[in-house]
């Protein structure tokens, strides 16, 4: 064969291998809706005179199993309807080559028997004549049916594929009466779906492969035209953004490359350069509007209380999935109670930043917190004090014992508007919002400051903060989203910030605010010194959003430490499609300055080796040139989804065999073999699930971090000597041999030889 017509040969074949377009129908809606539309599919029932054909398509380009499918579909609708000789009859049509009548409309005259049949139906396949199905209905009509004395429904289920017109025939039937409903299944073609549905088209082309949705949306249009009401009078057909999208494979040009073509003229093959093409996936959406029912539900009426989340179960059943301290409790009622005994001040913000509207929330928060908590013998006292300018002590503490009293007195605490000066007063809640009553030891109770605001403080927060925990308060701060950055400052800890996105979700945070008031901070090791680097994965396989939670995480880490140059140091550094420091160990100084530098934190994507990151922290982080001190404990802690972490076992234990510890923070539902080989001999791995559960493994982190930093050290690893000079231990300290060239303390000058 000549060379030429081998290659035409080739060519043809990969162009034939090109796979079919993926197209899906998608609305878009809540899942609570979708639950919705589904439940009410199944509360659906057309009890009309009217007569439905089912025509399914039987071809080849269908095939078996979506046949199954498409048979699976018209028994659902079956479900739905009141079948019998007066009310529906139904009857149906496979087609391929040929059109085949399965059973007439008045062959059966129960639902049981209907469904049967349908479901004995067997695939014939053949070509695609869906024109020559359409066309023998035009001449004969529909077999067994009441002719136009009744509704007529056809309904077609194929793949829209067919190898004929289709468009005049359907347009013949459409003019005599017929309803026409055209229903994809596998991959359907949506022009020919839309030239065979009856207008108006949106509410007429529906999709198999979403049995439930494709019944909802067919009874739907039945009932808007007045055909059958096929739900109860409660529920209503609603129009929903949908899109159908289709993954088109589209031929792109990529070049041109050599071939040979053979010449008019001589049997001879020419040399030419012919275009070159590749093949790439496109995704092409078309929005469209779909119709579907939905009817009330059993938690319209929002049932659970206290941030409950309500569940259905059936049509008239539903179940609260209530918070922890409202756990088994019907409806989620409250029943919360304080088993410490504590001092509670709430601290409300009723500055002109925070308007009336907030000022108000805040106050309907207080009121519901003491109806909750608060019992007769409940040992908690609780005072309001507010603040704008100036501090105000409203309610003293401990001043009512009686729940509707203090309630009560809370209603006459006004807004007062000014700047806001948190800061100011804050250091004055801790010197007189708790009376001047000076009790010690067990004598003396829990104090909680509980501070609600939504704006932010117009004077410095830090140092007041300072103070008032330094007094022995526990400060708890609850506010909105703006604020969070401030309130984690004032409080020291992220575990002491709760944060809502509305009113109804401030009501939410109760629970939480209660199971906070009796904790007590376990003292750690704050005072231990000790080299910190994080090192984060902010490959793609991460996403921007785990990624987040990350910083959230090492930002709450970062709290439990005390940063300055001669405690705690911490350094950051991010993998992805390449390896960053984000911050070095001597870079940020201050914890205020750690916190904003770990918020700044870029994320990269790409691809990351966990390797590499190993390696530029061996080189050029965990070094006394980049800030890392000798005779210091040092330590790495890894967070990653396990990608990318194949090439890391190997740079991990050469940081191991230099005096650096290496914790691995492995993320996912499963743990990869390379996670493991990263982790080591030792037990230096934690499994976390979810990135939203890193904050549960918080303690767990601080627990090793505090063990490794009271692990003996050698001070020559890492070495403390510069430009290759060898570390030498000597009576309990060291000092450093340097190369020729070198001197100092660490070899960190170069010697120059004076000339005579």
């Amino acid at each position: 064969m000549p060379p030429f017509l081998l290659l035409e040969t080739i060519c043809i074949f990969l162009f034939s291998r090109v796979p079919p377009s993926l197209p899906l129908q998608e609305v878009h809606v809540s899942r609570e809706t979708i639950g919705k539309i589904s439940v009410a599919s199944k509360m659906m029932w057309c009890s009309a005179a009217v007569d439905i054909l089912f025509l399914l398509d039987g071809s080849n380009s269908v095939g078996k199993g979506s046949f199954e499918r498409s048979k699976h579909f018209a028994i659902t609708v079956c479900d739905a309807l009141d079948i019998s000789t007066e009310r529906v009859r139904v009857g149906a049509f496979q087609f391929s080559s040929i059109p085949h009548l399965e059973f007439p409309l008045d062959s059966f005259s129960t639902q049981q028997e209907v469904k049967a049949k349908i479901k004995r139906m067997i695939f014939k396949g053949g070509r695609t004549e869906t024109g020559l199905a359409l066309k023998y209905l035009l001449n004969r009509g529909f077999p067994g049916g009441r002719n136009a004395s009744v509704p007529q429904i056809l309904v077609i289920v194929t793949d829209g594929k067919s190898q004929g017109h289709v468009a005049l025939p359907a347009k013949q039937l459409k003019e005599k009466g017929v309803t026409v409903f055209a229903v994809g299944v596998r991959f359907p073609r949506w022009e020919e779906l839309h030239a065979l549905a009856s207008e108006p088209r949106e509410q007429h082309v529906l999709l198999a492969e979403q049995v439930e949705d494709a019944t909802n949306g067919l009874f739907s249009t039945l009932s808007n035209s007045a055909i059958c009401s096929s739900t109860t009078p409660d529920c209503r057909v609603e129009a929903h953004p949908c899109e159908r999208r289709t993954l088109e494979m589209v031929r792109e040009f990529a070049g041109n490359a050599p071939c040979w073509r053979g010449s008019r003229q001589a049997p001879a093959v020419l040399a030419a350069h012919c275009p070159f093409y590749s093949w790439k996936r496109v995704f092409l959406a078309h929005p469209a509007t779909c119709y579907r029912t939905t009817c009330p539900g059993p938690c319209d009426s929002q049932p659970c209380q206290n941030g409950g989340t309500c569940v259905p179960e059936g049509l008239d059943g539903y179940q609260c999935l209530c918070p922890l301290a409202f756990g088994g409790e019907a409806n989620c009622a409250p029943k919360l109670s304080l088993e410490c005994r504590v001092d509670l001040l709430f601290l409300l913000d009723s500055s002109a930043g925070t308007t009336l509207d907030g000022f108000l929330r805040a106050k309907a928060f207080v009121k519901q917190f003491v109806q909750a908590v608060l019992s007769k013998d409940s040992r908690a006292r609780v005072g309001v004090a507010t603040y704008s300018r100036e501090l105000l002590v409203a309610v003293p503490i401990g001043e009512y014992q009686d729940v509707p009293d203090l309630v009560r007195s809370l209603d006459g605490i006004p807004f007062r508007g000014g700047p806001t000066l948190m800061g100011s007063a804050l250091r004055q809640a801790a010197n007189r919002g708790f009376g001047s009553a000076t009790r010690t030891g067990q004598d003396r109770p829990h104090r909680v400051v509980v501070l609600l605001t939504e704006s932010r403080s117009e004077d410095e927060v830090a140092g007041p903060a300072r103070h008032t925990r330094a007094r022995e308060l526990l400060l708890l701060g609850v506010g909105s989203e703006a604020v969070r950055a401030e309130l984690e400052e004032i409080t020291g800890s992220p575990k002491h910030v709760m944060v809502y996105s509305d009113p109804q979700d401030l009501l939410n945070q109760i629970p939480e605010l209660q199971g906070k008031l009796c904790s007590r901070q376990r003292p750690g090791c704050r005072t231990q010194a000790l080299d910190l680097v994080f090192m984060l994965d902010t490959s793609a396989s991460v996403g921007p959003e785990n990624f987040a939670q990350m910083q959230s995480f090492v930002r709450s880490c970062a709290l439990q430490f005390e940063v300055n140059p001669d405690v705690t140091q911490v350094g950051l550094v991010v993998y992805g499609s390449q390896v960053q420091t984000a911050f070095g160990l001597d870079a940020k100084p201050t914890q205020a300055a750690l916190l904003r530098a770990i918020s700044q934190a870029p994320y990269l994507g790409g691809v990351g080796s966990a390797g590499t990151a190993l390696l530029h922290i061996y080189d050029k982080v965990m070094t006394v040139q980049r800030g890392a001190r000798p005779g210091v404990p040092k330590a790495v802690v890894v967070l990653t989804g396990g990608r990318g972490a194949e090439d890391a076992a190997v740079p991990a234990q050469k940081l191991r065999n230099n005096g650096i510890s290496v914790l691995v923070m492995g993320v996912g539902p499963v743990l990869s073999e390379g996670l493991r080989r990263l982790a080591g001999p030792r037990d230096s791995l934690i499994h976390v699930a979810a990135y939203t559960d890193l904050r549960y493994h918080q303690d767990v982190l601080i627990e090793w971090l505090c063990g490794e930093a009271k692990r003996p050290v050698n001070l020559c690893k890492p070495s403390p000597c510069m430009n290759e000079g060898s570390c030498v231990l000597q009576n309990g300290s060291y000092r450093c041999e340097c190369r020729d060239g070198w001197e100092g303390p660490h070899c960190e000058n170069r010697f120059l030889r004076r000339s005579r």
